[in-house]
């Protein structure tokens, strides 16, 4: 069998490696299933290219793994006709967060023949298994699927809890040497940089979350360090994104990996999701030593009442705690709030505001943006009980349409009020973003040319 694994282009010079689809790569290749790369990200190949690509190779499957962004959703629409277009045209699958809540409405909109809901790892083996032997669908839990007019939607399969147990990522069927140069916060221009797993899932079950597996699933300490040497040693990487959703799950757990990584002595710099309930001083130290150069916090909300709704499990006390123990450890903190949740109105926007002035290290531009109820999320079906959304239709069709404006509206004000609302604030930030970054290029300037400095390298972005 073969199968073609399509890595869609989303306009970005340098995208994130696709983790997900390595690890389904890595997985087939396991079971001894012939699988190719279809990299439209790395060529920016149009859809028409696509078409071709599919009338001149033959294969049994394509596959292509979504995730629920409103650009993302007309990507996979317009790659859909083209795969639907091909003569040769596969059996088509498609996986991801994006169409896993709602399955048969993706079917419906892409004429996909089969989802995969959830992780994919054991679930694509025994669907195209089924497939090869012709065996009844219905019997592979995790997926949905057309059956005539109909579409079937088996029992959910159970969570992988060894994570060990998968095969690593197929990191030699994908080009290194242009994703290893995405740039994030505190990486220098020589830097190589490579996303990895520490775990999968979350403990926390905030309102507009969108994942739908519960619990938190670590690898080993020892499977993350022999992972991190793997990527040093073959493609030169120096430093490590902990893509995962929470790093931190707790202090323990921050601790151990932390122990780890410096007892295997990798000289690599990182950076991960955490929790400000856990940024205790000792914990940070410890991640500094590490390598740690910045963490990535989910802080939302400046307001007591408004976290609560979020059920962020957080209190303003424990953020600006946890942000100035960060920012006195050294390590950048990224500073992400959101507008728009359960009951927010100006006054919570402007606290959120406050606080990013106030403690904005200049390590990344920061804006503020609409929450948004993404199907699967416990806020996607408040909206629709509350008849603020109809349906996943509704949402991807009507109101989803991008992720910096109101797709559903939870506040008192009305849509002109809140747009105008998130304008001044972001106004705001773009201009002390932009400030700070004029009057470094001026110290820089008269560094250089009053203290003839001659370690200067040009006016150069990163």
């Amino acid at each position: 069998m073969r199968v073609s694994l399509v890595i869609y282009d989303n306009e970005s010079y340098v995208p994130f490696f696709p983790q997900g689809s390595a690890y389904i790569a890595a997985t087939l290749r396991k079971n001894g299933i012939d699988v190719e790369i279809y990299n439209q990200d790395y060529h920016h190949y149009p859809n028409e290219h696509l078409i071709e690509y599919l009338n001149k190779n033959k294969f049994d499957v394509i596959g292509l793994g979504i995730i629920a962004g409103y650009y993302q959703y007309r990507r996979l629409l317009q790659i859909s006709e083209a795969i639907n277009k091909a003569k040769n045209r596969p059996y088509y699958i498609l996986g991801g967060h994006g169409p896993s809540p709602e399955p048969e409405f993706f079917l419906k909109k892409t004429g996909a023949d089969a989802v995969v809901i959830g992780e994919g790892e054991e679930t694509i083996i025994e669907l195209l298994n089924a497939i090869i032997y012709h065996r009844d669908l219905k019997q592979v839990k995790g997926i949905a699927f057309r059956d005539g007019n109909n579409v079937i939607i088996t029992p959910r399969r159970s969570l992988i809890r060894d994570i060990d147990s998968l095969p690593l990522s197929a990191y030699d069927l994908f080009p290194m040497e242009y994703y290893r140069l995405v740039r994030e916060p505190n990486c220098t221009r020589s830097d190589f940089l490579m996303p990895i797993l520490s775990g999968r899932g979350c403990p926390f079950k905030c309102n507009f979350c969108y994942r739908m597996d519960k619990g938190f699933r670590p690898r080993s300490n020892e499977a993350i360090v022999e992972e991190i040497r793997f990527l040093k040693m073959n493609y030169g990487i120096t430093y490590i994104i902990f893509s995962d959703e929470l790093l931190m799950s707790s202090e323990k757990r921050a601790i151990d990996l932390s122990r780890s990584i410096i007892k295997a002595n990798l000289g690599i710099k990182w950076w991960c999701n955490g929790r400000l309930n856990y940024a205790k001083p000792d914990v940070l130290k410890l991640m500094k030593k590490a390598g740690c150069i910045f963490i990535n916090y989910g802080i939302e909300a400046m307001d007591d009442q408004i976290l609560k709704n979020m059920n962020k499990a957080l209190t303003v006390k424990q953020i600006i705690r946890g942000i100035e123990a960060t920012l006195n450890e050294g390590i950048s903190p990224g500073l992400n709030i959101i507008f728009g949740n359960i009951g927010e109105n100006k006054d919570t926007l402007k606290k959120g505001v406050e606080f990013l002035l106030k403690y904005d290290d200049g390590a990344q531009l920061r804006t503020i943006r609409p929450v948004t109820p993404y199907p699967g999320s416990p806020l996607y079906y408040y909206a629709i009980k509350e008849g603020l959304l109809k349906d996943c239709e509704d949402f991807y069709e009507n109101k989803h349409i991008n992720s910096d404006l109101l797709s559903v509206n939870f506040t008192e004000l009305n849509d002109d009020e809140f747009h105008r609302s998130l304008m001044e604030a972001n106004m705001i930030l773009l201009d002390n973003y932009y400030k700070k970054k004029y009057n470094l290029a001026i110290s820089m300037t008269k560094n250089l040319y009053l203290n003839k400095n001659a370690s200067f390298r040009g006016y150069r972005q990163l």
